[in-house]
C-alpha cells in the first residue's frame, strides 16, 4: 500500500505527529459499518439499563433517586394541572411538564421504568437520526460513533434525567436545519420551552430566507407553547424565581475558586441548596455574578461572529450551535453531569458533516464526559468533601470543558470569518495587479 508521501513506502509509526494520531483516530469510525454501530449501542445501552434498573449496582450515590423521588413527587403534582409552586427544585421552563409526565404513555409499567424505557427509545431515535444522515452524501458515520461512545460514558446519569430527551429534539432539529428551517426553528422553540438552552441551535442559520424562517418559527413555537401553558396551569413561570436564586454549585468553573479556597481558610460551606450542592460562605454571590458577565460577554462574542461571518458551510449552523452551547454551559454557575450529554449530542450532529471542524473539541468533550464520570457519581464525596482527588477531578473536566470551548470558537472563526476574509484580499490583490491602471 502507498505511504502518505506517494513513494510506496509507509511512513514509521514513531515519526508520525499527534495531530496525525488524532485524525487517524476520528477516521477509524467512518470505516465502522452501521451494523457495527449498532451492535456497540445494543451492548453499551443493556450496561446502562442493567445500572439503572439497579441489576447491577454502580459505585457511588444512587442517580436514580431524581426519578423515583423528585420527578415521582412532579409528576403527582402534574397531574392535578399545576406546577410545582412550592417547590424551588423545580426550575424548568413549562414544556418540562411533558417529559416529567412522559411515563404515563406507558401505564402497564410503574414511573421509573416507563421513564427509563422512554429514555430508551429517545436515545435510539437520535442514533437512527445520524445513521440516516451518515448515509447521506457530504455526510459522516462519525456522528454515530460519537454518540453511541459518548453516552455511556457518562453512566448511568444518561438514563437518570430528562436532558438526554431534550438533546434528541436539538439533534433532529439540527439534521433537519439544511433542508427545513422552519421544521429546524420549531423544534428549537419547542425544545428551549423544554430546557432553554436548545434556543442556541438557530444562531448558525444562513442568512437570508433560512434565518428569516427558522427563527420566525422558533419564536412563534416557543411563544405559542408558552402562552398555551400561562393560560392552562399555574405556576408557568414559577421557574424564573427559583432559577434567579440560584448560587454557585461545586462541579462548575467558578466553584474551583472555593474548593482552592478551603484550603486557605475560607469560612464557607457546601449545602445542599436550590436542589444543587452548592457553596455559600463569603464572595460566593460576587463568583456567581462574575460567572452572568462571563456569560453575557460569551453571548457578545456571539453575536460579534454572527456579524463578521461570511461564509456558511454546510456544517455551520451545527458547528455554531455546539460553540454557542459549550460557551452557555461551560460559564454558567451550574454544571451538572447531565449537562453532558447536551454536548456528546451536539457534536456527534457536527461530525455528521465531513467538512465539520469540530474533531478536536468533540474528543475533548468525550473525555470531558469520561471524567465526569469519576466525578459524579463514583468519587463525588471527594468533589463535596474538597479533598485533591475531588479538586483534580474537577480541574481536569473543567479544564477539558475550556478547553474544547476556546478550540471550538477558534476554528468556527477561522473558518466562517477568517477564511473568506483572507481570500476577499488574495482575490483584491489580484484583480489590483491585473488591472490595466497596475501595468507599467
Amino acid at each position: 500500500m502507498a505511504g502518505a508521501s506517494g513513494s510506496g513506502t509507509r511512513l514509521p509509526l514513531p515519526v508520525r505527529t499527534l495531530a496525525e494520531r488524532t485524525l487517524a483516530l476520528w477516521t477509524l469510525p467512518v470505516r465502522i459499518t452501521p451494523v457495527w454501530i449498532l451492535t456497540l449501542w445494543i451492548v453499551t445501552r443493556t450496561a446502562l439499563l442493567l445500572c439503572v434498573f439497579q441489576v447491577v449496582i454502580f459505585p457511588g450515590p444512587d442517580v436514580t433517586s431524581d426519578i423515583s423521588v423528585i420527578y415521582r413527587g412532579w409528576y403527582e403534582v402534574l397531574k392535578t394541572g399545576t406546577f410545582p409552586l412550592n417547590d424551588v427544585t423545580w426550575q424548568y421552563p413549562p414544556a418540562a411538564a411533558l417529559a416529567i409526565l412522559s411515563p404515563a404513555l406507558l401505564p402497564f409499567l410503574g414511573y421509573t421504568s416507563a421513564f427509563f424505557v422512554l429514555t430508551l427509545l429517545c436515545d435510539a431515535l437520535v442514533l437512527s437520526l445520524l445513521l440516516h444522515a451518515g448515509g447521506r452524501p457530504g455526510k459522516s458515520q462519525r456522528g454515530s460513533w460519537v454518540w453511541v461512545a459518548g453516552v455511556p460514558l457518562l453512566g448511568p446519569t444518561a438514563y437518570a434525567r430528562y436532558d438526554l430527551m431534550v438533546t434528541a429534539v436539538a439533534v433532529a432539529a439540527l439534521l433537519a436545519g439544511a433542508r427545513h428551517p422552519r421544521t429546524m426553528g420549531a423544534l428549537a422553540g419547542f425544545g428551549a420551552l423544554l430546557k432553554v438552552w436548545p434556543l442556541l441551535l438557530i444562531v448558525g442559520t444562513p442568512r437570508g430566507p433560512a434565518t428569516r424562517r427558522a427563527w420566525a418559527a422558533a419564536t412563534g413555537t416557543a411563544a405559542a407553547l408558552a402562552l398555551l401553558f400561562i393560560a392552562s396551569m399555574p405556576g408557568a413561570l414559577a421557574f424564573l424565581t427559583f432559577q434567579r436564586d440560584r448560587g454557585t454549585e461545586i462541579e462548575s468553573l467558578g466553584a474551583l475558586v472555593f474548593h482552592v479556597a478551603r484550603y486557605f481558610g475560607w469560612q464557607g460551606e457546601v449545602l445542599l441548596n436550590y436542589g444543587s450542592v452548592e457553596f455559600v460562605g463569603p464572595y460566593v454571590s460576587l463568583v456567581s455574578t462574575l460567572a452572568l458577565a462571563l456569560t453575557v460577554l460569551a453571548f457578545g462574542w456571539l453575536a460579534l461572529w454572527r456579524l463578521r461571518a461570511k461564509k456558511f458551510a454546510p456544517s455551520t449552523p451545527c458547528d455554531a450551535a455546539f460553540c454557542a452551547v459549550l460557551l452557555f454551559t461551560t460559564t454558567s454557575r451550574v454544571i451538572s453531569p447531565q449537562y453532558m450529554i447536551w454536548l456528546v449530542g451536539l457534536a456527534a450532529a457536527c461530525l455528521a458533516f465531513r467538512g465539520s471542524r469540530m474533531a478536536l473539541p468533540g474528543g475533548l468533550v468525550l473525555a470531558g464526559t469520561g471524567v465526569t464520570l469519576l466525578e459524579f457519581p463514583v468519587c463525588f464525596s471527594h468533589v463535596v468533601a474538597g479533598d485533591p482527588l475531588g479538586v483534580l477531578l474537577l480541574a481536569v473536566r473543567n479544564g477539558l470543558l475550556v478547553t474544547a470551548t476556546l478550540t471550538a470558537c477558534l476554528r468556527l472563526w477561522r473558518q466562517t470569518v477568517g477564511e473568506p476574509y483572507r481570500r476577499l484580499r488574495l482575490s483584491r490583490s489580484a484583480a489590483r495587479a491585473d488591472s490595466p491602471a497596475s501595468a507599467p
